[in-house]
């Protein structure tokens, strides 16, 4: 018998984005990892959870045996994470989610996944979500003792000090932000009953084309590139606009067009417009303009030489020069390895 105290699936705790951390004083901080939020259940039939509370065993089915080591009755929050060379790899995690078991089987081979753990729902088949985090987190510490890699353990403190020190220092390990957690909190499923405060940098870039809006007579997104070795690399979009902005945009950017598909953007990098299998039937057309705008955007976590996520606008740059916005301007950040960060 699995002894869960309540039935699969779960939907997990998450968190607000904050601007800064809450003060020192009834708070835990924690690394906030780069990969899928996953709950891990343990027992005879032991199942591992997606944020969405999708089964996500079979595309992780190296981590069979890391669940067979969960007793009967707990579940753990935790991630799931591919480390390479010290760091963790959300392009190789991505790779996971894939159709095809042959693939899915090699690359467990090739790049195995491993679990931190930062929270617990259930041990010995007691319900801990009404309890405060600080006795979870105990509890949690005791139960990751008895636990073998690729179980991981996620450092925490309720020093605000050392976690500004963590928010820079462990960020070349994989760690895109901080986690606050109310030491008296309860486990609170579905809802953002935490806070985290994610990194934000700038860059200058510049546009190689845009998207129309799905109304036609505006912009809906801005496409943006960074040069290395004379070729313009795309690495993202920017499309948080007003709807007034977006047709002053297209106004803006019209007599800059070369056509659909050309562009600023080199021959021989990547561009706009190639599928894969998370865009799906989505228009993928865009059209391209001379590379002489730039501008500054903001954006979270990179990964390999593109934007994760949506960046955000902040300004035009007349006075910058196209090709002085290079790969360069990238930070790669320095610091402790993955597995000197956590507990294993």
């Amino acid at each position: 018998m699995s002894g869960w105290p309540f039935e699969p699936p779960v939907a997990p705790m998450e968190a607000r984005v904050q601007t800064a951390l809450p003060p020192e004083g009834g708070w835990a901080y924690e690394p906030k990892w780069d990969g899928f939020r996953a709950l891990a259940w343990g027992g005879a039939d032991p199942r591992l959870d997606s944020r969405k509370q999708r089964p996500l065993l079979r595309y992780f089915p190296e981590l069979a045996p890391a669940l067979a080591q969960l007793p009967a009755g707990m579940v753990v929050d935790g991630e799931v994470v591919v480390v390479i060379d010290g760091e963790l790899a959300f392009d190789a995690l991505q790779q996971r989610i894939h159709p095809a078991d042959s693939r899915i089987r090699r690359l467990a081979r090739e790049t195995p996944a491993e679990l931190v753990a930062f929270d617990l729902l259930a041990r010995d088949g007691r319900d801990l979500r009404g309890e405060p985090f600080e006795r979870r987190r105990r509890e949690l510490t005791e139960a990751h003792a008895d636990l073998a890699p690729p179980w991981h353990l996620t450092p925490s403190t309720t020093d605000r000090a050392t976690a500004e020190r963590w928010f820079d220092a462990f960020e070349a390990a994989g760690c895109d932000g901080i986690v606050a957690k109310g030491l008296d909190g309860r486990y609170e499923s579905g809802q953002r009953a935490m806070s985290k405060v994610k990194h934000r940098r700038t860059v200058d870039c510049v546009i190689g084309g845009y998207r129309l809006h799905k109304d036609g007579d505006r912009v809906g997104s801005l496409l943006l590139g960074l040069f290395d070795d004379g070729q313009l690399h795309f690495i993202g979009h920017c499309s948080g606009f007003k709807d007034a902005e977006r047709v002053r945009l297209l106004d803006q950017l019209r007599p800059l067009e070369e056509g659909s598909g050309a562009g600023g953007f080199g021959s021989r990098v990547r561009r706009p417009g190639e599928p894969s299998r998370w865009t799906g039937d989505k228009d993928l057309s865009w059209v391209g303009i001379r590379p002489e705008l730039v501008c500054e955007v903001s954006y979270d976590q990179l990964t390999g030489d593109r934007f994760r996520h949506a960046t955000r606008f902040e300004r035009w740059r007349p006075d910058k020069d196209p090709g002085d916005c290079t790969l360069e301007q990238l930070q790669r950040p320095e610091g402790p390895a993955f597995e000197d960060v956590v507990v294993s």
